[in-house]
């Protein structure tokens, strides 16, 4: 058989591999509409993330007009939900205990009256909250003192001996979305190179289409080849979608080049697959495939920076996580999509693919079996 024979048979199987993915309801699921499920989620808690909001009651035991009008600002603020159905303290402590408040600001009976001597109003203000939310109430205080500040500054002047100032250096600095966002997309090369052939070539061999195939001249190279160049086509629909999604909903922000994404997604989704080729060939059945999957696969997801930062691990625990299969992708695609790196620049990523890439496809081709 001839190279252009060869290529051709390459090109009908991954033809007839698409058409499969195509016409796989649960194919389709897993490999498009899951991920979005994904994007959704984190999309949603990290675009709700933006300014902290404080769930507190106001007790009021003032009345001062001074009071009444600062009640009316922090109703206002964007940094307070303020509960109107609270009048007392014990019923707010009551809220406060069950979590459904982060804490209780108590305006004392003289809070915002006038002293003698004086033509400014004062006052105390006293902040409430439970010792399991110390954190939050802490906050709570320090942006309620930053108000009064505010306050003070139209009644008193002083002059501050010491100042601080800050200013934004780095324009292109990582949103929480962006940062997850490459996470999700490891999340789908992984899900799209790995669950694919192990969900699928155990059913194949029970159903004795391997064995079949293995009576006629094709080559296991050329049916991993079809694989490949079938997944890959089906990974980059789904992961066109994602962006798609990911920047008229959620805004993304793309600082990379659009080809080299694409070209390195490819790579990725090639050396991850051939994880799922020697998993899904060797084993027989549906019962060896997807334990054996399950071990590898959710190491990588929380090991690899998918779901959260590997800079919040140990240090130890960092070096030993840059050589995972996955943690070089999710690195990459994130230098590529928000600091605009070029893939000439993200060499030491490229390198342990290609690394991975040739260990992972000599376990594949020496465990693989037809039937």
């Amino acid at each position: 058989m001839t190279i252009r024979q060869q290529l051709r048979t390459v090109l009908v199987f991954t033809k007839l591999s698409t058409r499969r993915f195509f016409r796989d309801r649960l194919a389709q699921f897993f490999g498009i509409l899951f991920p979005l499920i994904f994007l959704f989620v984190f999309g949603s808690l990290s675009k709700g993330g933006g300014t902290t909001t404080f769930k507190i009651a106001v007790i009021n035991q003032s009345d001062t007009s001074f009071s009444k009008t600062y009640v009316q600002q922090l109703e206002k603020s964007k940094f307070f939900q303020v509960s109107k159905d609270l009048s007392t303290i014990p019923a707010a402590k009551e809220k406060m205990v069950k979590s459904q408040i982060d804490g209780i600001v108590v305006l004392p009976k003289d809070f915002g009256t006038t002293v003698a001597g004086q033509d400014y109003p004062s006052g105390h203000l006293q902040v409430l909250y439970s010792h399991s939310s110390s954190g939050t109430g802490e906050t709570l205080t320090t942006v309620l003192d930053g108000s009064l500040k505010q306050l003070n500054s139209k009644y008193v002047t002083t002059q501050d001996p010491f100042t601080v100032s800050g200013k934004e250096v780095n324009e292109k600095s990582l949103s929480s979305f962006d940062y997850t966002f490459a996470g999700l997309l490891g999340f789908s090369i992984i899900g799209l190179g790995i669950f694919g052939p192990v969900n699928v070539f155990p059913e194949l061999k029970k159903q004795g289409i391997l064995r079949r195939l293995h009576t006629t001249p094709i080559k296991v190279w050329q049916y991993f080849l079809a694989t490949m160049f079938s997944q890959a086509l089906t990974g980059i629909i789904s992961i066109a979608i994602q962006f798609a999604v990911a920047i008229q909903v959620f805004h993304l922000k793309i600082n990379g080049n659009y080809p080299e994404i694409f070209l390195f997604t490819i790579l990725s989704i090639f050396m991850i697959l051939g994880i799922g080729l020697a998993l899904g060939g060797w084993a027989k059945n549906e019962r060896q495939a997807a334990p054996l999957s399950n071990i590898i696969v959710f190491p990588m997801l929380f090991l690899s920076g998918t779901f959260f930062p590997r800079f919040l691990m140990p240090e130890w625990l960092q070096h030993v996580t840059t050589f995972l299969p996955l943690t070089p992708v999710i690195d990459g695609l994130r230098l590529l999509t928000t600091e605009g790196k070029h893939l000439i620049d993200i060499g030491p990523q490229l390198g342990l693919i290609g690394l991975w890439f040739i260990v992972i496809y000599a376990i594949a081709f020496r465990v693989f079996k037809w039937e």
